[in-house]
């Protein structure tokens, strides 16, 4: 019965002559591991697919959505942390498998002839790859993404004669947002698919049509067939790379920051790690000379891997002998300076300010918005006319949140009409973007440290007075000097001598005199503080299993 219903579908589709095709291709004798590497990009792009149309499922490309739906992933899916750590850390491995097959075929001398169509094939779909990691860096709409993708449309804009434009389409609108979400979006799940789909098809089908190219020196004896011995090569391989992948994703959670914020120019955005060469090649070419580092040398970079087929046309394989030796340097010292500029982009990058990092100012925040006295449980409570604290989402840009918290009862900026009287200011200004602080912090999936009585009053004494000049943990005015590690440079009590009297102790000083402005347990709280080596509190991350609110 079994073999009656095989031969009848056998017979309607030809699967057997389909099967043998694929598994019983003769591969020259002696070929080893090291041809193992296009299976591996083959599992990873599918693992790339099943983990994306997983997360397509629940993601919202819209910029007032789009971060609380990678957060529902991360927090409220069973397992979501895992599937969108398989696609973000599997992004990486593919980039790293792909240039390693790179890498394999230009030292096997594989693209030679007749395989010049095959190499540029590979080639393309290795630049569609670095697409998809571009596009799909924009959609989690968190920090990191915001100010890179902004770093990434004013490099488009660089480009001569026609920057304006390339910037205009990246962007889609007049500013970084919805139009610009959408677009990278549609570009991450429909076009680059197609067009990957095409070259990798193209590819299989030209390398099935040629052959692989086999040792670099033909070795005598029978050809072997794909099946057994070379699939079961493969899948070790591939077994292995999938058991790091997986290990990866489970040991280091995929990384979210918090929600974007225009508003936010200080925050410092660095790109993958992969991208981070170009990134740090910007700042050997400054100014008008930057299309040099981003269109020019990444160009002909690209160019000699297109032309390397037609300029290599010696029938000599060995990447030592003196046919090839030349390409072997000139490529090497571009693997060598891309190495150079990464490690140099790794050991310059910024500590930035951290999700999970509570300076002063969130924790004021804390304070004035859920403090015993605050103004903001008159309305968000449960069964109250707004939505709990804990629920309400960053749905607004942050003046809009900072005009709600002075003025709870306009709606929105300019609501009110002329003729209406405004209530009594609820907090002021930086009172409000303590709180926004705060918002942000527990937005991210952030709970509160704790923190003692001194903390708190030393916070809302910084968030009262302090703020308007200085700055800690990257949030605060610019006036003053930044007292993130004020602990580092004075002690405690050159610290309650300058708070006192700025002018008294420093001799030059455009700082007020505040002896009489703060109280004696304001003053002593700020110098407890300041004292410490670290002007901060300690990460308290909400566990990744606590439902989404």
């Amino acid at each position: 019965m079994r073999t009656r219903l095989l031969d009848w579908l056998d017979s309607r589709t030809g699967y057997r002559a389909g099967l043998s095709h694929l598994l019983d291709e003769r591969l020259p004798h002696g070929t080893g591991w090291a041809f193992t590497t296009g299976s591996v990009i083959t599992l990873l792009l599918g693992v790339q697919v099943v983990s994306g149309v997983v997360l397509a499922m629940y993601y919202v490309p819209s910029p007032a959505l789009a971060y609380d739906s990678v957060q529902f992933v991360m927090r409220g899916l069973p397992l979501g942390w895992m599937v969108r750590g398989l696609h973000v850390w599997g992004a990486s491995f593919l980039v790293v498998a792909t240039v390693v097959h790179l890498l394999r075929v230009f030292l096997f001398a594989g693209y030679k002839a007749p395989r010049e169509v095959t190499w540029l094939t590979g080639l393309v779909a290795f630049l569609v790859i670095l697409g998809f990691s571009l596009t799909g860096y924009l959609l989690p709409w968190d920090q990191k993404a915001y100010w890179a993708t902004t770093v990434t449309i004013n490099v488009a804009r660089g480009t001569p004669l026609a920057g304006d434009f390339f910037a205009s389409v990246l962007r889609g609108g007049p500013e970084l947002g919805a139009l610009t979400l959408g677009r990278w979006y549609a570009a991450h799940v429909f076009v680059l698919p197609a067009v990957l789909v095409v070259f990798v098809t193209s590819h299989l089908v030209l390398m099935r049509r040629h052959g692989i190219s086999g040792p670099i020196r033909p070795q005598s004896g029978p050809r072997a067939t794909f099946f057994p011995w070379h699939v079961m090569k493969d899948t070790v391989v591939m077994g292995a790379v999938f058991a790091s992948l997986v290990a990866m994703a489970m040991v280091v959670r995929a990384p979210l920051d918090e929600m974007a914020n225009p508003a936010d120019a200080s925050y410092v955005p660095r790109p993958e790690w992969y991208f981070l060469s170009l990134f740090q090649l910007l700042k050997y070419f400054p100014g008008s000379l930057e299309p040099v580092a981003t269109q020019l040398l990444p160009g002909l970079a690209i160019g000699f891997l297109g032309l390397l087929p037609f300029l290599d046309r010696h029938s000599e394989r060995r990447p030592w002998a003196k046919a090839r030796l030349p390409f072997t340097i000139v490529l090497g010292g571009v693997g060598a300076a891309i190495v150079a500029l990464t490690a140099l982009g790794l050991q310059d990058r910024p500590a930035g300010k951290r999700a999970d990092d509570w300076g002063l100012l969130p924790i004021a925040g804390l304070e004035l918005a859920t403090g015993e006295h605050s103004a903001c449980k008159r309305c968000h409570v449960p069964g109250g006319p707004a939505a709990p604290l804990d629920a309400t989402g960053l749905r607004h840009d942050e003046e809009w949140l900072l005009n709600h918290m002075i003025d709870p009862v306009a709606i929105a900026p300019g609501v009110r009409t002329v003729d209406d009287r405004p209530p009594k200011n609820v907090m002021g200004r930086f009172g409000a973007q303590a709180v926004v602080a705060y918002l942000r912090r527990t937005h991210a999936g952030v709970e509160p440290p704790p923190v003692d009585a001194t903390i708190r009053l030393a916070a809302l004494t910084y968030a009262s007075t302090c703020v308007v000049c200085h700055r800690i943990s990257g949030e605060g005015g610019k006036v003053g000097p930044d007292l993130t590690s004020v602990g580092e440079r004075c002690d405690a009590a050159g610290i309650r001598a300058v708070i006192e009297d700025a002018k008294a102790a420093l001799g030059e000083s455009q700082m007020p005199t505040f002896r009489d402005k703060l109280t004696p347990a304001q003053i002593d709280a700020l110098v407890v503080l300041s004292s410490e080596q670290e002007v901060s509190v300690g990460p308290h991350r909400v566990p990744e299993g606590r439902p989404f609110s």
